[in-house]
């Protein structure tokens, strides 16, 4: 995975998935955090930031998806665990396979990272600003009717 410590910062490249239904998106809790976000992982060496998104919706929930266009790039800028974060994120349009059982059932669904436990759900997009969710910017971005490609340079506070 391309995740390095540099100065006093730990530098991710990730990549996330935006999941729509309607108007609801789909967001994770990591076990433990009290904060929401979307789907999404660190990119390995060699690998296409799209490929990402496959690949850990497979190891996370065993859903297959399929990525649309890119929607952000965000240059991130939080703390988390005590560790001072740069991360640049690719947000990416991401689409469930037909039947998926996210689609079918109700949740929450529970999915697994290593030895975490994660939460998924769905949430309305327009109810975003009364949850907790990072990186922040997105309750905003993701209430818009129009999700247009943006360059997004985010300072968590």
């Amino acid at each position: 995975m391309i995740s390095f410590d540099i100065a006093n910062y730990r530098y991710n490249l990730r990549a996330a998935a935006i999941i729509l239904n309607g108007d609801d998106v789909l967001l994770h809790k990591i076990e433990g955090d009290p904060f929401w976000c979307v789907p999404g992982g660190r990119v390995d060496a060699g690998e296409a930031a799209a490929m990402t998104i496959v690949r850990e919706m497979q190891e996370e929930l065993a859903e297959t998806v399929t990525c649309g266009r890119l929607l952000w790039t965000v240059e991130n800028f939080f703390t988390y665990r005590e560790t001072r974060h740069h991360e640049l994120g690719l947000y990416f349009l991401t689409h469930l396979s037909e039947g998926s059982r996210l689609l079918t059932q109700a949740g929450p669904y529970v999915g697994i990272e290593g030895d975490l436990k994660l939460t998924f759900a769905w949430f309305k997009r327009s109810e975003l600003q009364q949850l907790d969710i990072r990186p922040s910017f997105l309750a905003k971005a993701l209430a818009s009717s129009e999700l247009t490609m943006q360059h997004v340079v985010h300072h968590e506070k």
